[in-house]
């Protein structure tokens, strides 16, 4: 990896910018050549959305389906280029349904920001 290394702090500063639902704020994490594979989607995978654009757009939709959308009891771990952190995303449904669901992002680093965010959440029966 080159540039600056990516600590915990940034991970915590990334979750900061998400809870302040600060979408400008969020995508400086990102490389310009990111990707985001969602925890829902047509594939095994989930949804893959590649690139700047593509990246804004999905969580710019997330932040509209969970409006009060909060991601809490969080912890975060980087080992080189690679980090995760784990959450509870806690908040309401555009329906008016309440949404607690722990998961998890692994993330891959280039140049001290994020170029890969992999989405996993636990389902609730």
């Amino acid at each position: 990896m080159t540039g600056p290394a990516v600590t915990t702090d940034v991970l915590r500063s990334f979750l900061a910018a998400f809870n302040a639902h600060d979408l400008d704020a969020i995508m400086a994490f990102f490389t310009e050549d990111c990707v985001f594979e969602m925890p829902r989607g047509p594939a095994p995978g989930g949804r893959r959305l590649v690139g700047l654009e593509e990246v804004r757009e999905g969580i710019r939709s997330r932040l509209e389906g969970i409006p009060d959308v909060r991601y809490e009891d969080d912890r975060h771990w980087v080992c080189g280029d690679r980090g995760v952190s784990e959450w509870t995303i806690r908040g309401t449904l555009r329906g008016g349904e309440p949404i607690e669901v722990r998961g998890c992002d692994l993330f891959a680093f280039s140049g001290g920001r994020i170029s890969r965010k992999d989405s996993y959440w636990k389902i609730v029966d």
